[in-house]
């Protein structure tokens, strides 16, 4: 019933007041007590109660599936019966005891990567713009469009307007859209709109999400799979055939298994028979019919523990014959087959002999030859499948690619490497047989040959063998191979032929303990003679055999038949040893099949004969000669293992087989005198008998108990009534004893034993006595006992599968099965179970089980007389209760063994519990009654101390905290289907509240947060979640008229007058109603509220956590049939919508997915980077990076526009991860699409502003984080960035945040910086790749790929449709409303966003709809103020005009059409359109690769058709106006297209960029989109120096703009401003008052025409700066920032900027050589060029550039263009005379330039920098001779030097610059002379002064001075020039200047020695002698020539002679 709540003033007024907080929508506003019943969400509301809410609300609705939300189904709980697995066609066991398996069922699906798939069969493909690739249109409608079109662009030149007019003209339109022109009311739109987005919606979006993180899920519990018997690795070996060289009498052949580290035979033998029937005829005289099973060639080896140690032993046998081993192989070893014809006589006369013995001894074996084959080295040759193999396994290897994995790979990685399992079958031929030695026959011996094989120089290999051919087939076994008998010779299923040769298999003999236990009965013994010493013994005892008959008695006819293992009598084993040795040794196994009962006269006889070989008469064929035996049970126990027994040469007496033969009995003579001479061993395979002490005592005491035969006698004692209970509580204590193997095989046994213990407490001589504590505290200790011995094996839960397996199947109360036959302890063969299968206790479907049974199953009362009193009083004890109680009062010691293993004991009573109620049929009981208070309080108990285990040891002991706190979840969730839920409820808030109370005090809460989170996750797994929940039963609001909810009237909400309706409120809140009825998902919601709170601890992990369990929840609603209805899921849907709340206030701390630098389309806006946004410089100027760049109208900067208060302040608290973000806002995704639109209406009117903004950003997050990334981004994931050429906005980010961008020189790359920046950054890098792959493996096949890409565009789809339901519900909400102007401005931002992002086709059709239905409902959005949005919306549906896919150009044209006649509607010009499009468009061509302008053309045309069309607006100008704009954006265009041709040629490029933006000089704004395109090209080109020029020319068209406006004093005054950073800016001052009044409608409206779009210019211009290395620029650009950032006060900003002047400084200082640039000369000659013959060019090339790679890169690039053989490339730099050149080919000279200043200009140009920046003049020098050669004498070597001026300074906006002035000067001999010794003169300055000094560059320059060399070196320069004085008195004055150079190398040269000889060391000394001789020698030489005086010296200069080398500056006038 609804809750009343007294509520006193005092708190009223709290309450309102936090109410209010928390509706004025701060997003901090603590939300730790956010509810409006003031519980806060720390503590756990207190829960209705459950049962009685159930009867008192008459459910409301129909019976149907919402009827079926409101309680269990009736068939909840059900018991099936499943008949144990039994593989034998014949039951193996004697007494017909066969039981069934009882277990629960369980309803848990989990959803698994592999189902999500299965799931996502038959989506339908997405279309997306970026996934059809420019050469294929999509859909053939395109084609023929594209092909009727008829004057195709690139036919006609762009000379007129008019022929582009006449194109466009002819171009065929798309599509209309049929009812565009009609005005229809807009509610009908919209309702046709919601109508077409209804259709074919994907029903669960969560099936297109990744799946649920595995290992989160810790609800996931598997079934346990049934009790199964144990197998290794089976491999399957046939035998095929055996061939000897002879053939002349039967073998046969013994394999098995052996491991030779574990010196073990780990299989029994296999007997086999290929003999042919001829030879099989031989021995016709002893056979009977031969049993089937004896035909068997093919065995199946199970392998437990494979390693490479392991052989598969053949020994071959052959009939018993006269002679040793040695002589009986002769003949095989000698004779060949080729000699058979040579060797007839011999062959026959062997045949005849072998025919003898075999008839007479036909029954007798002998040993004869073996050999061994390492089974590791079959395996590993025959190649293992790849691990990693696909699991239909499509990629299998061809052979040859398998390589032998070296021993080294094995070795490495341990024994596991090696495995049975897949490799490739192989046949083997075995050709070297080793003769048996007659000495060698132990095991002992076989492991020291078989080790000896291993080596590589093996003694055996020097034998010489018994040549044969056995062929045998490996291969693994198959999963159920036809035809097998089990080891006990049962048909194992399939056996579908009785008669089909049988494969048997053969038992294994483990190498290691195995831990399984028992499921089916064998009872086998195997006995080992092995030796028998009869050397003392006189008389005629030669060729022993033994005899082993199986006996139940003494007389003979009690023998029980021996195994029959193969031909011939196995009963007997023979001694190898014909002649006279006295000693045999055996290596026989004899198998028995041991009786299920087993009684003290049972034992073993074993006879010796002696067998006589040659007939002679009178002698017996054989004789006994001794008699021994072994009695089978020795105080109830099967005797076992090696035994040395004493033989009696005569018959045993009577009633010896009770006694040993140790004893002596009288008068019986022995074989050397009593002594043992006869080893033996018995080993036991068997399911009846323990063979351990602790367990035998224990069943056979609990066994005389039950059959109550007393006295009975155990070991020495004698059992009496008097002593049994003590003996019964020893054994009870003893179990943990017992060793692990045998305890784990009789696990179930032993178990069930324990539970009747404790149930049935046992009755002796009357009295009852309790033994229930001792009986629970060993099951304590068997339960770990089991757990620690298959520790290995346990599952995620920490369960083992063994024990959880025995609940589930196997365990049964006892008195439900049959009892027991009398006899021997019972076969183990029960084993039956309920449980938790997979996980959750869900439905428990148990009914009655029929067992076979005689005796009333009810009541199972051992004998022995009781009155009714004690057998009622025992019948009450009931399981599930004794265990709570028990639990609840064991001592501290048996606690502790209990918790470690919960779960087990929980699922014991849980199990109890449900068989209690089923087969007590109390299911009818209403739940309150089913079980008593008292086991309630138990398990009230019960449950908190082990609440409080967990909380405590949480820090001690964190998995035992986990597996207890998971433990008791299930357990909960178990009881939740059998007990009392709203007790169950209370426990939880109970445990909750134990939880909170540690929290304050615990060291590390979140450590306990996670345990709790896992609690509540489990909790909320149970199948009938929904229900728990209690959906259906309407939210009781407060019962008292609470103002508490509405808030006060001021506050009110948004939209509507009246007050929020406080029931809607209350369910969208995590409030007191609500978290009191939605019990469950009230507390998983609030835990998640919790761990997103900022203050949360250990943040990023719980995030994680909590998000997870929404998220699988919410996916396993998907997937349930029961909620398939849309009405139902609904109603799931109202459990979860305090989500959108809590999604809402954790924005800020979500990742921002719109944020992350290097994603291709951000937004559109980003991408354009013509529209960027206003926004206040708070919010936007922040340091993120997309504000470092003025951020754009959706740049998240901007959400401070609705949401007030700067948006960078929540940022508190930790954020969430990719990952976890992109899960949460799926999950609201989720809710938003299941809810019903109605209930979200009535909530969205209700919210306050702030929400409302908050939930929008909310939406246009959703956006971001599903966009889909395109195929190609799934091939690339591989490697972590998968955009190689971000775009240049990214590349830019970069720069700002300090990383390198993407294609950098290498230079740069070798500079200091590290690869990732600050650690800021690595953050984002790795969230790069925010999606997560489904699975870790790189390499996908291309169908998986695929399959992702088409599952990720349904996601991406889905996610942006129910993002623009909710914009639509929104949208509905605020027609009313005062405030709807910045609401709408935001809803129509996030439709932008989602335009503007990648979406497929069907998703734009119905972005586009909602588009004009805003547009046109509200045209004020767009036109009236000045806004932004304007420009988005046409930039992006001009973008979607260029669409490749003809329905988005439909939507995208029809869009654009209205937009233009509503602008024109509203103002009758659309001035303000036409600007945007015109800017739209040029910024899209700029800066879009792989932009379609012929698609584009097609949409103009469209648009050209609806306006002819329209008829409404015939009258007006519209249509003109319309046809204006579409031609003048077609020019555009077909600049585009020139561009395109020009793609490759980036110079080419960039100048028609620049004359694009020339043109345009007169309309700022597209000068502006210009500049910027070019910048971006620059930037993508690796240019960052030109990149930033185009940045700071269009911050000088902005500071123009401004400096018009107003005029202030922080502003630049225009471009003059920025003279000091290029003078180039100057041309942008052309903007003048007569182009340009400020206030005309669309002009200069951009953003970037503000101070902050200024800001935004030079702050991209610094990044350029910086990344091209123009470290001073920065510096210029700074000064004309700082003065607008201090104008603002914007320290931030302010303390960015010095910072980074401060790094820029410092580069400076720490790169004085940074490398700038190449400069080249190129001229072009040739008609083919067009406009640029004859012209020359400066082109700058990125530094080190060799004059070859340019001049390779314009070679091959004309020839592309021109083809082969028409472009030469001019070798020489001489002036090139055009009549000799060909007409037909094209040249293209290249010089390589330098940098020339004259010497005044070098005073100022002091620094590298200032050399490398803003130069006009380049020089190059070309040598030639008057005779046309280059290069000659010294007389005769002129040189010509060329001064090139150039248009602009560089670096400029572009590359190349023209030249437009040269000059040239002619140096004569002696001038070029003078010039070379000054260069000489120099560089041995330079080596000098140098510091730090380098000596070995000072060494090299000496040695090219003073070298005794002879090519014009400074002496031959002399020599020439100085020898005599010229004759023409004009020259006088060179060869002075000459003379005096000679005087100043002298000296220099001088120094530079000195300086050496300081330098160098000893070793050194010669080599610097040998330089002082030959300068004394240079300077001897040197002497005379010049000493010489010139007679006219001091006479004055003629006045005609130019002084060639100081001449004045080169500039001249112009050309």
């Amino acid at each position: 019933g609804a809750v009343a709540h007294a509520c006193n003033p005092s708190t009223l007024g709290e309450v309102r007041k936090q109410v209010s907080r928390e509706r004025s929508g701060s997003p901090h506003s603590s939300r730790r007590c956010s509810s409006s019943l003031g519980v806060p969400l720390t503590e756990v509301v207190e829960p209705l109660d459950f049962e009685d809410v159930l009867q008192s609300r008459p459910p409301e609705a129909e019976p149907g599936p919402l009827r079926d939300l409101v309680e269990f189904p009736a068939d909840d709980l059900e018991l099936l019966l499943q008949p144990r697995e039994c593989r034998t066609t014949e039951p193996g066991i004697p007494e017909d005891e066969w039981v069934q398996y009882q277990y629960l069922s369980t309803a848990y699906s989990p959803i698994t990567t592999e189902t999500q798939r299965e799931r996502q069969k038959g989506l339908p493909r997405q279309v997306f713009e970026q996934d059809t690739s420019g050469d294929e249109r999509s859909g053939p409608e395109d084609l023929d469009d594209s092909r009727r079109g008829s004057g195709s662009p690139e036919d006609t030149p762009r000379s007129s307007g008019a022929s582009s007019i006449f194109d466009l003209r002819n171009l065929t339109a798309d599509s209309l859209l049929p009812s565009l022109l009609e005005r229809a009311a807009p509610e009908d739109v919209d309702r046709h709109n919601e109508a077409l987005r209804r259709q074919h919606r994907p029903p669960a979006l969560l099936t297109l999400y990744l799946a649920p993180d595995e290992d989160e899920a810790v609800e996931r519990c598997s079934r346990p799979e049934p009790p199964r018997e144990h197998f290794g690795q089976r491999i399957l070996v046939k035998c095929l055939s055996l061939k000897f060289e002879i053939e002349i009498e039967p073998i046969f052949g013994i394999l098995a298994l052996y491991d030779v580290r574990e010196k073990k035979k780990i299989s029994e033998n296999f007997y086999f028979d290929l003999n042919s029937d001829s030879m099989k005829g031989l021995l016709r005289a002893h056979g009977t019919h031969p049993a089937i099973s004896t035909l068997a060639r093919s065995a199946i080896f199970s392998v437990t523990y494979p390693s490479p140690d392991i052989f598969l032993v053949i020994k071959l046998e052959k009939v018993l014959q006269q002679g040793d081993i040695s002589e009986c192989c002769e003949p095989y070893m000698v004779m060949k087959e080729v000699d058979a014809a040579k060797n007839k006589e011999k062959l026959e006369k062997l045949r005849l002999a072998a025919e003898q013995f075999c008839t007479r001894l036909g029954r007798y074996r002998m040993p004869f030859a073996w050999t061994a084959v390492h089974l590791a080295n079959i395996v590993s040759s025959a190649g293992q499948l790849d691990r990693d193999l696909d699991s239909e396994g499509e990629r299998r290897p061809a052979w040859t690619d398998r390589r032998r994995r070296g021993p080294q790979d094995r070795a490495s990685s341990g024994d596991d490497a090696c495995s049975f399992s897949g490799f490739r079958p192989a046949t083997l031929t075995v050709t070297n047989f080793f003769k048996q030695e007659a000495e060698r026959l132990s095991d002992e011996d076989l492991f020291k040959f078989l080790a000896d094989m291993r080596r590589p120089s093996s003694l055996l290999r020097r034998l010489r063998p018994v040549t044969a051919q056995l062929k045998i087939d490996i291969s693994p076994a198959p999963e159920n191979p036809h035809f097998c008998l089990s080891p006990e010779l049962l048909h194992i299923k399939p056996y579908p032929d009785p008669r089909g040769r049988p494969t048997k298999e053969i038992l294994e003999f483990p190498a290691r303990e195995v831990y399984s236990p028992h499921t089916s009965y064998r009872n086998l013994l195997y006995v080992y003679p092995h030796s028998l010493n009869f050397s003392s013994r006189q008389g005629s005892v030669r060729n022993l055999a033994v005899r082993v008959q199986y006996m139940t008695g003494e007389d003979p006819s009690q023998a029980l038949p021996v195994s029959g293992c193969a031909p011939g009598e196995r009963g007997r084993a023979r001694s190898p040893q014909p002649d006279s040795a006295r000693s045999p040794e055996f290596y026989e196994e004899f198998k028995l099949r041991l009786p299920a009962c087993v009684t003290g006269n049972h034992h073993l006889l074993f006879t010796f004969y002696h067998v006589s070989c040659q007939p002679r008469p009178g002698t017996a064929l054989e004789t006994p000669v001794g008699f021994t035996w072994i009695p089978l049970l020795q105080h109830g126990r099967l005797r076992t293992g090696p035994f040395c027994l004493p033989v009696s040469v005569d018959q045993p007496p009577p009633s010896y087989s009770v006694l040993t033969p140790d004893v002596a009995l009288p008068g019986m003579r022995w074989v050397d005198g009593h002594k043992g001479v006869f080893s033996v061993e018995l080993t036991a395979v068997s399911s009846v008998h323990p063979q351990d002490p602790h367990l035998d005592k224990f069943f056979t005491l609990v066994h005389v108990l039950e059959e109550g035969a007393f006295p009975f006698r155990l070991r020495d004692a004698v059992l009496s009534e008097g002593n049994v209970e003590q003996e019964l509580r020893a054994s009870l204590a003893a179990l943990r004893l017992a060793s692990p193997e045998p305890l784990v095989a009789f696990s179930h046994h032993v178990l069930d034993k324990l539970v009747r213990l404790v149930v049935r407490p046992p009755i002796i001589s009357g009295q009852i006595v309790n033994l229930g504590r001792g009986a629970f505290e060993a099951m304590a200790h068997v339960v770990s006992l089991v757990h620690r011995s298959l520790e290995a094996a346990q599952d995620a839960h920490g369960h083992c599968p063994q024990l959880a397996a025995y609940i589930h199947y196997a365990f049964r109360l006892p008195g439900t099965e049959p009892s027991l036959p009398s006899g021997a302890p019972p076969v183990t063969v029960q084993a039956a179970t309920l449980a938790r299968g997979s996980g959750r206790p869900a439905s428990l479907y148990l009914a009655r089980s029929k067992s076979i049974s005689s005796s009333n199953p009810d009541l199972a009362v051992a004998p022995g007389s009781v009155d009714d009193e004690v057998s009622r009083i025992l019948a009450s004890k009931l399981l599930h209760e004794e265990l709570a109680l028990q639990w609840v009062v064991s001592s501290s010691a048996v606690r502790e063994a209990i918790l470690q293993h919960a779960w087990f004991f929980f699922q014991l009573m849980v199990k109890s519990m449900a068989l209690h109620l089923l087969l007590g049929q109390r299911l009818d009981t209403p739940r309150k009654l089913r079980f008593p208070g008292r086991f309630l309080d138990d398990i009230t108990a019960l449950v908190g101390s082990v609440g409080l285990e967990i909380i405590t040891r949480v820090h001690k002991d964190v998995e035992l905290a986990e597996r207890l706190n998971a433990s008791l979840a299930f357990f909960f969730s178990d009881l939740l289907s059998l007990v009392d839920r709203g007790f169950i409820f209370n426990l939880v808030r109970g445990h909750y509240k134990q939880v909170a109370t540690r929290l304050q005090s615990s060291p590390n809460p979140a450590a306990l947060l996670t345990l709790r989170m896992e609690f509540t996750r489990i909790l909320c797994s149970h199948e009938h979640y929904v229900t728990l929940n209690l959906p259906c039963c309407p939210l009781s609001p407060p019962a008292s008229p609470s103002p508490s909810v509405s808030s006060t009237t001021s506050q009110s909400s948004t939209f509507s007058s009246q007050a929020p309706d406080p029931k809607v409120t209350s369910m969208f809140e995590l409030s007191g109603p609500f978290r009191q009825q939605h019990f469950l998902s009230g507390l998983l919601l609030t835990e998640l509220a919790l761990a997103l709170d900022p203050e949360a601890e250990g943040a990023s992990l719980l995030h994680k956590k909590a998000i997870s369990a929404v998220h699988s929840l919410l996916c396993s609603h998907d997937t349930d049939p029961r909620y398939t209805e849309a009405t139902v899921k609904a109603r799931v849907a109202e459990l979860y919508l305090p989500l959108l709340s809590i999604a809402r206030d954790t924005l800020p701390r979500l990742h921002d997915f719109a944020e992350v630098p290097g994603q291709r389309s951000r937004l559109a806006s980003m991408l354009d980077s013509d529209t960027e946004g206003e926004g206040d410089i708070s919010g936007t100027i922040n340091p993120s990076v997309a504000m470092a760049i003025a951020g754009g109208p959706l740049a998240p900067g901007s959400r401070a526009s609705i949401s007030q208060g700067p948006s960078t302040a929540s940022r508190a608290g930790c954020a969430l991860s990719a990952e976890s973000s992109r899960t949460l806002l799926a999950c609201v995704l989720w809710v938003l699409k299941n809810a019903e639109p109605a209930l979200l209406q009535r909530w969205a009117t209700d919210l306050t502003l702030p929400q409302l903004g908050r939930l929008l950003d909310l939406l246009y997050l959703c956006l971001a984080a599903f966009e889909y990334k395109g195929k190609k981004a799934f091939e690339r994931i591989n490697s972590l960035t998968f955009k190689k050429s971000l775009d240049m906005k990214a590349r830019l980010e970069e720069a700002i945040l300090g990383t390198i961008g993407a294609r950098q020189e290498m230079v740069r790359r070798s500079r200091e910086r590290s690869p990732f920046g600050n650690p800021e950054n690595v953050r984002w890098r790795k969230s790069i790749t925010h999606w997560k792959q489904t699975s870790d493996r790189v390499d996908k096949t291309k169908d998986e790929m695929e399959h992702e890409a088409l599952v990720e565009g349904n996601l991406a789809t889905e996610a942006s449709l129910v993002v623009l339901d909710t914009l639509e519900i929104i949208v509905q909400t605020v027609m009313l409303s005062e405030a709807r102007e910045s609401v709408l401005g935001a809803v129509l931002k996030v439709v932008l966003y989602s335009l503007g992002s990648a979406q497929s086709a069907l998703f734009l059709q119905h972005g586009l709809a909602t588009q004009r239905a805003l547009v046109s409902k509200f045209p004020e959005l767009l036109f009236e103020e000045d806004t932004e949005l304007c420009a988005d919306l046409c930039l992006r549906l001009l973008r979607h005009c260029g669409s490749r896919i003809s329905t988005i150009r439909t939507h995208a044209s029809a869009s654009l059409y209205l937009l233009m006649r509503q602008n024109f509607e509203i103002g009758h010009n659309f001035a303000r359109v036409k600007m945007q499009v015109t800017m739209s468009l040029s910024s899209l061509v700029g800066t879009t690769q792989n932009f379609s302008e012929e698609h584009l053309r097609r949409s103009l045309k469209t648009i050209l058709t609806y306006a002819e069309e329209d008829v409404g607006l015939r009258d007006s100008t519209f249509a003109e106006q319309v046809q204006d704009l579409m031609f003048n954006l077609h020019m555009i265009l077909t600049d585009t297209v020139k561009m395109k041709e020009h793609q490759e040629d980036p110079e080419m490029l960039i100048d028609l960029m620049y004359r694009i933006a020339r043109g345009y000089q007169g309309s700022p704004d597209l000068r502006l989109t210009w500049l910027q395109n070019m910048a971006g090209k620059h930037a993508e080109l690796g240019n960052h120096a030109e990149a930033a020029q185009c940045m700071v020319h269009a911050a000088a068209l902005v500071a123009e703009y401004l400096a018009l406006l107003e005029d202030r004093r922080h502003l630049p005054v225009g471009c003059v401003s920025f003279q000091n950073i290029s003078s180039n800016v100057l041309e942008e001052s052309a903007i003048s008052d007569d182009i340009l009044s400020p206030d005309e409608e669309g002009f200069c409206s951009g953003k970037h025409f503000t101070e902050l779009g200024l800001v935004g210019l030079l702050e991209e211009a610094a990044a350029y700066f910086t990344m091209g290395g123009l470290y001073e620029a920065v510096n210029e650009v700074y000064k004309n920032l700082i003065p607008i950032l201090e104008a603002h006060r914007d320290y931030k900003r302010l303390a960015v900027v010095h910072g980074k002047l401060q790094e820029a400084f410092t580069k400076i200082m720490h790169q004085p050589q940074r490398v700038f640039g190449t400069y080249f000369r190129v001229g072009f000659y040739g008609a083919r060029f067009g406009d640029l013959d004859e012209q020359e060019f400066v082109y700058k090339e990125p530094s080190i550039t060799k004059l070859a790679e340019i001049s390779h890169r314009l070679e091959e690039f004309y020839t592309e263009r021109f083809g082969d053989d028409v472009v030469e490339i001019i070798k020489d730099s001489n002036p090139v005379d055009k009549s000799k050149l060909d007409s037909q080919k094209a040249y293209i000279q290249i010089t390589y330039v330098e940098p020339y200043f004259d010497t005044y200009e070098l005073k100022d140009r002091v620094t590298y920098f200032d050399r490398n920046y803003g130069l006009r003049t380049f020089l190059f020098c070309t040598p030639f001779t008057p005779d046309g050669r280059a290069h000659g004498e010294l007389p005769e070597q002129h040189k010509r030097k060329t001064l090139l001026s150039t248009d602009h300074a560089f670096p400029y906006i572009k590359t190349r610059i023209r030249v437009c002035h040269r000059e040239e000067t002619v140096l004569t001999p002696v001038e070029v002379a003078i010039e070379d010794m000054q260069k000489k003169t120099r560089e041995l300055a330079f080596a000098t002064e140098q510091d730090p000094p380098d000596a070995k560059m000072l060494q090299m320059v000496l040695q090219g001075s003073v070298g005794p060399t002879v090519n014009q070196g400074p002496l031959e320069v002399a020599q020439v020039f100085l020898a005599e004085i010229p004759e023409d008195p004009k020259l006088f004055r060179h060869h002075n200047k000459l003379r005096l150079c000679f005087k100043d190398f002298c000296k220099k040269c001088e120094d530079a020695l000195r300086k050496n000889k300081a330098l160098i060391g000893q070793d050194q000394k010669e080599y610097h002698r040998e330089l002082e001789r030959n300068y004394c020698r240079l300077r001897e030489a040197l002497q005379p020539l010049l000493t010489q005086r010139l007679p006219q010296l001091l006479a004055p200069a003629p006045p005609g002679l130019r002084n060639s080398l100081n001449r004045a500056s080169f500039r001249k006038a112009d050309l």
